[in-house]
Parts: C-alpha cells; structure tokens; sequence
C-alpha cells in the first residue's frame, strides 16, 4: 500500500492526544487532564522501535517503572527530605543506566521525567493516587496507538531509517564529487575536515538503520520485506566502503588531468550517483521500487570511452594504474546502485548472504553488573556526569526546600533536561531551552486569555502535545516552546492563574539553566581537548581492527560477514567519535582551543588511514584470481607482513616512546623493502603498495602527535 508515510510519525501523538482531549472534554476532568496529557509525552519519549513482541515488552517494563516511580514522588513529597534523597538517587541511577544499552538509557530517562512531571503537578487537594494513574494512563494509551501502527505498517521506522541512511550517503558522496574538480586542487584540505564530518553523519544514519533491522531480524519468522530492506542496507555499506576509498592522491591526480575531461567525467557521474542514492531513499520513504535512471547508464559509458582514449595518448603514464582502480571502483558503486533495481520482495534467503547483524543490547544480569561495574570509577565521564546530576539535584531540592518556592521543582526539571556530560552539548541545549521556555509562557499565558473557553485549551493541548513529540529530535528549542505551552494551557485548565506564573517560570528556567551551566563547566568538567588523546587512540585501535579483518580476508577469501561488516563499523564509529570531538572543542571556550588545529589535523590523518584501509578492502574479491596469476611470488607474504606491522603500531602504548618509534622504523623499512617494480609488476601490486605506503606515512604523523601530547602530559 503505498501512503505518505511523512504522516505516519505524527498519527501515535494526534490519536493519543485527541482520545485523550475527548475523555476530559466528556468527563469535564479539569484536573487529571495535565498528568494525562504529560503521561503522553513521556510515552513518546520512552518509544522505542522493535518488533511486535519486543514492544509489548517495554510496554510492560515501562509501565512497571512509571507506576513505581510515580507513587514514590507522590508519596514522598510531603516530606521534603526524602524526597530530595529519591531524587539524588533517581538522578544518578538513571545515569549510569545509559551504559548498559539504549533500551535501559530510554526507559529510565523516561522514569526520571515521569518523577518530575508527578512534582510538577502534585496539588494536596487530589486523591493521592490520581495523579500517577492519569501519567501511566497516559503513556499506556499512546504506546497502545503506536503498537497499532506497528501492526498495520511494522516496516515504516525500518524503512525510514534506511532511507535516511540513503540520504547521508549522497551528501556525502556529493561532498567526495569535489575532490574531482582540477580548480579546487589546492583547497582540499578543508574538504577533507567536511568530509569527515559528513561520514559521521553517515555512521550515524547506518547505526540507527542497523538498530531497526537488528530486532525485525531477530524474530524466527523473517518478513520477506525485512529481508529486502537488510540487502539494500548492505549494499549501501558497500557502496560506502567504495566510495570513502581513496586509491591516489587527488591533489596529484587534478594536477595531472587538469586539461583532460577525464576528470570532470568522474565528478559527474559521483553526483549523479550522490542523486541515485538519494532516488533510493525517496523510493523507500513513498514505498516505491527503485527505478534505475539510464541517464546514469550513459554517464558510465561516457566515461569508458573517455578513458579509452586517454590510454591510447597516455597509456605509459605513472598515474594509469591508480586511474583504472579508480574508474573500477565508482562503476563498481554503479553496479550496486543497478543491483538494488533488481532486489524483488520475494527474495529467498541464499548463502551468499551473511543476514546476521551484531547487536549491542545486555539482556541478562551477568552482562549487566560487569559494566556498571567497569564505570564505578571517577576515570569515567559516565560515573562523573552520575555524581554530577546527583549533586544538582540534591542542591537545588535543599533550595527549594528552604526557600519554600512554589512549583520550585521547574528549576529541577530544567537543570536536569539542560545538563549534558560535555560544555558544548549543554551550552547548545541551554541555548535554546532558555529561548523556547521564554517565548513559550509568553505565548502560553496569552492564549489562556485570548481563548479562554475548554474545548480551546483542549485544542491547543492536542496541538500542542503534537508538535511537541514531532520535534523533540530535529528542533529541540520549538519543541521546547510548544512543551511550555501545553504545561501553562493545562495548569490553566487546572485552575492555576497562568500570569501569576510569567516571572517565576521564566526565573526557574534560568536558574535551573545556570546551575547545569555551573554543574558542567566546574564539577568535573569533561572538556573535549582533555579526551582528544584517548579518542584518537580508539579511534586508531578501531582502524587496527578494520585492517586486521581486510588483511585476513585478502590472505584466504573474501566474504562481508558479520565480523568484516562489524570491525568496519567500530572503525567508522570511533572516527565519528573522533569528528564530534572535535566538533564540541570548536564550541569550548577560547581559552581550551589551542589544540583545535591538532585535533583537526588528527580528524584528517584518521580518515586517511580509513580511506586507505576501505580501498585494500575494495581488493578483496581480486584475490583469488591475483594468488593464481603470481603464485610463488614472494611480493604478497612480506606484504602481510607489513601489514600486520602496521596493526601493531595502531594498537601499540604510545606512551613507550622508543618502542613505537622502533616499531614505526621497521614499518617504513619493511614497506620500502617490498616496493614493485614500476615496469614489471602487476598493477595491483602498485596500488595495494601505495595504500601501506601511505598507512605508514598517516602512522607516522599521527604517533608524533601522540607521542608529543603524551610528552607535554
């Protein structure tokens, strides 16, 4: 059925709200109607995408964890003090919660907000059991709405989160199409920086795509459709891997064509495969099949015989060699992209098909106490934003506590909402809840006045709540101004008067706002430019792995099992790790920025070993047939050899100063000593050379920054 499945997001929020609006409406519940409506969103916060069964089961456990969280609130807030003490507990467990995976990360937040809107709406007058049946009504009824969606489109977040996926790859294969451009051949170190924030985005994208397949994957009956979406998933990590490939130098490689139109023939047919990529994820978001454009076809073609005349005048040239493998390599990405024309919905399971996918939940006690166990330690910044959390929490409930500030606990909502384990994530989450609360009791408080009647507020609740949800994730200061009026809406509904609560709402937002600003600035600060050492080196350490399982696959066979695919997404996500380092440095204060331009230049050498390591991986399936024509050469062990040199140097401690230097020497030399003949040996044998060449030289620099920062402490 093919729908605008756009809509399809909103439809769990507008159901539940509009249910929900026409029970008060009926009922006349003025004042169940705030914990009804925030039950909704906490709901909504707490979703999480699986399969049938796995939704009834977070339903239940989240259910379980709000109705306890609940009572507790609403049991302790008369007593001031311990429910500061629930509070400081709550905060720090919800914390060290997000280690163990994103199912406990997502409830137990849930079970915090759910513990903050209880002391937000708790009023002495109401039986003390409403307020929590109306929050866990709430969330039951939205969760209810989205299992009905699941059952009538149970492939929508998967293909969803593919089509994403889809779109990130053509941003950046857009990105990689100007490294073809001869003009800009001195300019591209800026594009390399881009381009290795923009594969964050893309790793990013896979891992969502991947979590949504992981658990449709994992049922004994695999929907045919499921099986469709897990093969496009592959073949566009394949044409990722080929196309962060890097065979030459592309400075080296303009200058050389920069008369020919060789060059802006392969730009022109990366963009129109940037746009193919983007046609697959439109098709996927309608519903649709993929229809390969024949506009591509002929580019193809045009570039064959574009290169076939450029032989016939420089088929001697040094830069033939690397130029075929890099012709190879994007019309390979077009027989990807051809491929997925041709994957049906009736496809079988075949054995060329490694359909495992590793996944990362903990679903027993014995995986869980091992790592909370590993961060119960003030050398993790999980364990230090716990602690962190716990003492804002206790500060700012003994304030309120003494100051006896009504609806006081708004400060400790902000603060915890606002408050992130790094300066730059909470200085941009502090931006703009600051600016979406203000103008949200602003606005909030008018439209009491300006539509005073109760199927209005009502409407405005539905809206409201709506918008909310819909933007929490793209555009958090909205979502912030619409949350802000659907409180003051509902307190109005309540009874409350709204404008007596302008000033004090504004007053806790920026207090609570200041306090995290001071939790994370001076609490254990977790400044970027301190963990820049560690990151570049498990950034380095995923990239030993990726080289380890290429390696290993060109010595006996290639096959994109689930260890090859895993070892390159650990390498993939740890150099997005790298990138958002770097990124939160250039958001620090001035004075922490010194090491910026390290940084970056370590963002580009870790994207240039990964481009060096994806190309030995395009070589995988040429190998069978290289071993057969060069057998008995002694060119390939001692290449191994290096290789496995190389992973030693990656996963080395840098603080042996003399060590990785002696291991870096025999690198170098070992790579030198195995150099081919330009003349006589195989092309295959130049590049593959050229690539460990290249491994060494990024090593190299890449220990020297290292080992100095080690020096400098």
């Amino acid at each position: 059925m093919k729908i605008k499945t756009a809509y399809l997001s909103f439809l769990p929020v507008l159901i539940s709200s509009t249910l929900a609006a026409l029970w008060v409406w009926y009922n006349h519940a003025l004042h169940e109607s705030t914990a009804l409506f925030l039950g909704i969103i906490a709901g909504g916060l707490v979703e999480l995408d699986d399969r049938f069964t796995g939704r009834l089961r977070n339903l239940f456990f989240t259910l379980l964890h709000f109705s306890l969280a609940s009572l507790a609130v609403q049991l302790a807030l008369p007593f001031p003090w311990l429910f500061a003490a629930l509070m400081v507990f709550a905060a720090f467990c919800v914390t060290m919660a997000g280690v163990i995976d994103v199912r406990y990360r997502t409830i137990t937040f849930g079970t915090l907000l759910v513990m903050l809107y209880t002391a937000m709406t708790y009023r002495l007058d109401l039986v003390w059991y409403l307020n929590p049946m109306m929050l866990v009504c709430g969330t039951l009824l939205y969760t209810l709405c989205t299992i009905c969606l699941h059952i009538l489109f149970p492939h929508y977040p998967a293909q969803e989160s593919l089509a994403e996926a889809c779109r990130k790859l053509a941003d950046y294969m857009m990105i990689k199409a100007q490294f073809f451009d001869p003009d800009e051949a001195d300019f591209l170190h800026e594009k390399e920086i881009k381009l290795a924030m923009s594969n964050a985005a893309v790793t990013a994208a896979f891992n969502q795509c991947r979590s949504t397949l992981f658990y449709r994957l994992r049922s004994q009956h695999r929907h045919a459709r499921t099986i469709f979406l897990l093969q496009y998933y592959l073949a566009i990590q394949n044409i990722h891997e080929r196309i962060s490939s890097r065979h030459t130098e592309y400075s080296e490689l303009a200058n050389q064509l920069a008369h020919s139109d060789l060059l802006y023939r392969i730009q022109r047919l990366i963009v129109l495969q940037a746009q193919a990529c983007r046609n697959v994820g439109e098709a996927l978001h309608r519903h649709a099949g993929y229809i390969h454009d024949s506009l591509l076809t002929r580019a193809e073609h045009g570039l064959k015989r574009a290169f076939s005349v450029y032989l016939l005048e420089h088929g001697t040239a040094k830069n033939t060699p690397y130029l075929q493998q890099i012709l190879d390599n994007i019309l390979s990405v077009s027989e990807q992209l051809q491929r997925l024309e041709n994957i049906k919905l009736n496809v079988k399971k075949t054995n060329e098909i490694d359909e495992t996918i590793a996944g990362q939940d903990v679903d027993n006690l014995r995986d869980i106490i091992p790592t909370l166990r590993k961060h119960l330690n003030f050398e993790s910044s999980v364990f230090r934003h716990a602690v962190r959390m716990s003492m804002m929490s206790a500060l700012i409930c003994v304030v309120v506590t003494l100051f006896q500030l009504h609806m006081g606990y708004w400060i400790l909502m902000t603060a915890l909402l606002v408050c992130q384990p790094n300066y730059s994530a909470t200085t941009t989450r502090l931006k703009q809840r600051v600016w979406g609360t203000v103008l949200g009791v602003l606005v909030g408080s008018a439209l009491v006045y300006i539509i005073p009647s109760f199927e209005g507020k009502l409407l405005i609740t539905v809206i409201s709540t709506t918008l909310f949800l819909v933007l929490r994730r793209r555009r958090y200061g909205f979502s912030t101004f619409f949350i802000t009026i659907q409180v003051l809406v509902g307190f109005g509904m309540m009874g409350l008067n709204t404008q007596e609560t302008i000033y004090p709402r504004i007053l806790d937002t920026l207090l609570g706002s200041g306090i995290a600003w001071c939790a994370v600035s001076y609490l254990w600060p977790d400044w970027r430019y301190l963990t820049l050492s560690k990151t570049a080196m498990r950034a380095l350490q995923g990239n030993a792995a990726y080289l380890r399982q290429v390696l290993a696959q060109m010595a006996s066979g290639s096959k994109d099992d689930v260890a090859y695919r895993l070892a390159r997404r650990t390498a993939h996500e740890n150099a997005a790790a790298l990138s958002n380092t770097v990124s939160n440095m250039s958001i620090e204060p001035k004075k922490y920025q010194q090491q910026l331009p390290t940084a970056f230049t370590l963002l580009q050498l870790n994207y240039a070993l990964i481009s060096s390591i994806s190309t030995l991986g395009t070589f995988r399936h040429r190998m069978d047939e290289e071993r057969r024509q060069h057998h008995g050469s002694g060119f390939w062990p001692r290449f191994f050899d290096a290789g496995a040199q190389s992973i030693q140097v990656m996963t080395q401690n840098f603080s042996e100063t003399q060590d990785v230097q002696a291991t870096l020497n025999r690198l170098a030399e070992s790579v030198q000593a195995i150099k081919p003949d330009d003349e006589n040996d195989h092309a295959n044998k130049q590049i593959v050379w050229a690539q460990l060449k290249r491994i060494s030289e990024k090593l190299q620099l890449y220990a020297n920054i290292l080992l100095s920062k080690q020096a400098n402490g």
